[in-house]
């Protein structure tokens, strides 16, 4: 199972239940540590060697997880130590010393770079903005894109 914490807090009961009838279940992401279960807990340090988003991470991992079964067995401990070994050696902390930005300085930037850049995504601007070493939750963004586009 690939569970961000959202959907294995809905899914509870279901997991504990599959915990109590054995076998070989292997979770990546969830919430907690669940007797019976294999658990890989997210790990954020590893966004960078895995690429793409916080969001999508727990997938990448379990893909990852797959390349590392030793001897076929999803919850071996020799697939458990290899992973461990590999993730130990390429995870890394993710740090942002990004400068805070205003919310009439975003949406300037959103309406510069839409004019430089028509129908250029939400997305990219805001990877754009964050290049430029400057801070804006994603969040904040989506309302302040929202805001700037209906104001041309």
């Amino acid at each position: 199972m690939v569970l961000s914490e959202v959907y294995a807090n809905a899914m509870k009961a279901e997991i504990h239940a599959l915990a109590s009838v054995g076998g070989e279940v292997l979770l990546v992401g969830g919430v907690e540590e669940i007797p019976g279960i294999q658990r890989v807990a997210s790990n954020a340090g590893l966004r960078r060697t895995l690429g793409g988003t916080l969001t999508s991470l727990n997938v990448r991992m379990a893909a990852s997880w797959l390349e590392h079964c030793e001897d076929g067995r999803l919850t071996s401990t020799a697939t458990s130590d290899s992973w461990q070994r590999w993730a130990s050696g390429v995870a890394e902390p993710e740090r942002y010393n990004r400068t805070p930005i205003s919310d009439e300085d975003v949406m300037a930037f959103i309406k510069r770079e839409n004019a430089s850049h028509p129908g250029i995504s939400r997305s990219r601007l805001l990877r754009a903005l964050r290049d430029g070493n400057q801070a804006c939750e994603q969040s904040r963004f989506a309302n302040l894109y929202i805001r700037a586009m209906g104001e041309r």
